[in-house]
């Protein structure tokens, strides 16, 4: 069989099993001609949540408690290192992840519930650690605006990561819980190349309209930095001192970056992916990667896994940190939230 052409407006065309699926299909060319759509649907599935906070005691991690309101995601990231999660919900971590997407419709109710319990300890609670709270179906789900809604009512601090402009949507709820200094945002930005972007993250924001939700956020008053991830070998890595630039020319406060993380299913997509938009220089890439994860792929330990070692991960780091020192970027203004304020809708005030 030869691969699957992509799919117009999606990262992958290809449906990988998932590894707990307990049969496999293999397909076989018959020789009979079948013409494959070029485009592919979204699906959207309710889910009763019984709980919305997840816990997490990641050393690589600022937060220890996120909300993800929805399972997959429409960006369609060939990157997303999300991917793999969808293997616990029997669906494929490739196609499956961008168009058979899961939303739990009652996040808000269950958040509120979760905040009046009598035990609960206030710390900032992460909004897109997995999959992002303002990916295209959230324009008609409104999930994360109720989420946001509920947080502000308990005076709840809250982060955001995105690389959504919807979250514009939202700005009055941001702008009044920025004035509380009860959030903080960071706009993911991996490429400034229109062509660039239609490929890697074929349902995100375009990169102008990235950072003019940075431009409109600080003219609002909200606290917001830019997230350079991931930073790809010989794909955009070259790219990364300009993207700095144009955030910070935008407004950004603070920067971050990540390299490359192919856990699990991901990595045999993005070599399919390679193989398909940069066939020459696939290999390359691949060795780059390798060499900063210790021969292999992907490196899970925690220390390493965001970073990489290895002669181009410093390189990169050293990179990154003159970058941001120049720009200005490694303030940390606005991101000191106030977990003092919180206080369940009826419920009385410390006096200390």
């Amino acid at each position: 069989m030869s691969k699957p052409a992509p799919l117009r407006g999606r990262g992958t065309a290809s449906n990988p099993h998932n590894r707990f699926a307990p049969h496999r299909l293999q397909v076989e060319d018959d020789g009979w001609y079948q013409e494959v759509p070029l485009t592919q649907g979204t699906e959207v599935r309710r889910e009763t949540a019984r709980t919305i906070i997840t816990r997490n005691s990641s050393p690589d991690l600022p937060f220890d408690r996120s909300i993800n309101p929805y399972r997959g995601c429409e960006h369609g990231c060939i990157y997303c290192y999300a991917r793999p999660s969808h293997a616990y919900w029997d669906m494929s971590p490739g196609l499956d992840f961008e168009t058979r997407l899961i939303a739990k419709t009652n996040a808000a109710a269950v958040l509120e519930q979760q905040l009046s319990k009598p035990g609960y300890r206030c710390a900032p609670i992460n909004l897109g650690s997995n999959t992002d709270p303002y990916q295209p179906i959230e324009r008609e789900q409104k999930l994360t605006r109720r989420l946001l809604e509920v947080l502000l009512n308990y005076r709840h601090p809250v982060t955001i990561v995105t690389k959504g402009a919807l979250i514009l949507r939202d700005l009055d709820l941001l702008a009044e819980l920025a004035q509380q200094r009860l959030v903080a945002v960071m706009i993911s930005l991996t490429t400034l190349d229109d062509e660039l972007k239609r490929i890697l993250e074929p349902r995100a924001a375009a990169p102008k309209a990235r950072l003019g939700a940075i431009r409109v956020m600080r003219e609002a008053g909200i606290p917001v930095g830019v997230l350079c991830s991931p930073m790809i070998p010989m794909i955009n890595d070259s790219e990364l001192e300009r993207l700095l630039s144009e955030a910070s020319e935008a407004g950004a406060l603070s920067a971050a970056y990540m390299m490359l993380r192919l856990p699990l299913e991901v990595a045999p997509l993005f070599e399919e992916w390679l193989q398909t938009h940069y066939p020459q220089r696939a290999n390359h890439v691949l060795s780059l990667i390798r060499q900063s994860r210790g021969g292999e792929l992907y490196d899970s330990r925690f220390g390493a896994r965001m970073r990489g070692e290895g002669v181009f991960a410093d390189l990169l780091a050293q990179r990154f940190a003159k970058a941001i020192k120049r720009l200005g970027l490694d303030r940390r203004e606005g991101y000191d939230l106030d977990c003092s304020a919180f206080c369940p809708p009826g419920g009385q005030m410390s006096l200390l």
